[in-house]
């Protein structure tokens, strides 16, 4: 398993390649939701794969969501006890893109805080069919998290999970850029 590790105050980032429906070592996976919180393509579909039917028994009163928001749920048949759903901006069409993408990390992060959790799991969230340039979501994501960082009083460990070897490239690239100095 390839990882790259810095730290923003006193949240350790971890940046790695695996499978976000395979984090059990955290208290809670980020799911990059649809605005309906049902099974899809990407992400959700792994998540929803893995955590078997509940998950969507427990997401459909909570849906629909608006792009930036985050709602919590347990974790069903994954070897975690929560997903947080957000929805990403889609490229092109959600603007401001950057502002709303940055509102679900922030998002995802006080609400694990609110929950009393210490570990969460984040995909690369739009980056797949809604189409947010990987290298521009990698430093939106991180600068997001480093601004919350300081304020968060029991998330701990921030983990981005990839998909492929380009994404761990591209995270572990700008959280060296931001941890620099």
């Amino acid at each position: 398993m390839r990882v790259a590790d810095g730290s923003f105050g006193p949240v350790r980032i971890e940046v790695r390649i695996g499978d976000i429906a395979a984090q059990g070592d955290v208290d809670a996976v980020v799911n990059a939701a649809n605005a309906d919180l049902a099974p899809g393509s990407g992400v959700a579909g792994a998540i929803h794969r893995a955590a078997g039917p509940g998950l969507h028994a427990e997401c459909r009163p909570l849906a629909p969501i608006e792009t930036g928001q985050c709602v919590l749920t347990g974790g069903h048949d994954l070897a975690v006890a929560h997903v947080i759903h957000c929805l990403g901006p889609v490229y092109g069409r959600d603007d401001p893109a950057d502002e709303l993408l940055a509102g679900c990390y922030r998002g995802a992060l006080r609400l694990a805080d609110e929950q009393g959790l210490a570990s969460v799991a984040f995909p690369a969230i739009s980056t797949g069919v809604f189409g947010y340039p990987l290298r521009d979501a990698a430093m939106v994501a991180l600068e997001a998290v480093r601004g919350v960082a300081d304020d968060l009083t029991h998330v701990r460990v921030v983990r981005f999970v990839l998909f492929e070897e380009i994404g761990l490239s591209v995270f572990r690239d700008a959280l060296r850029r931001l941890t620099a100095g």
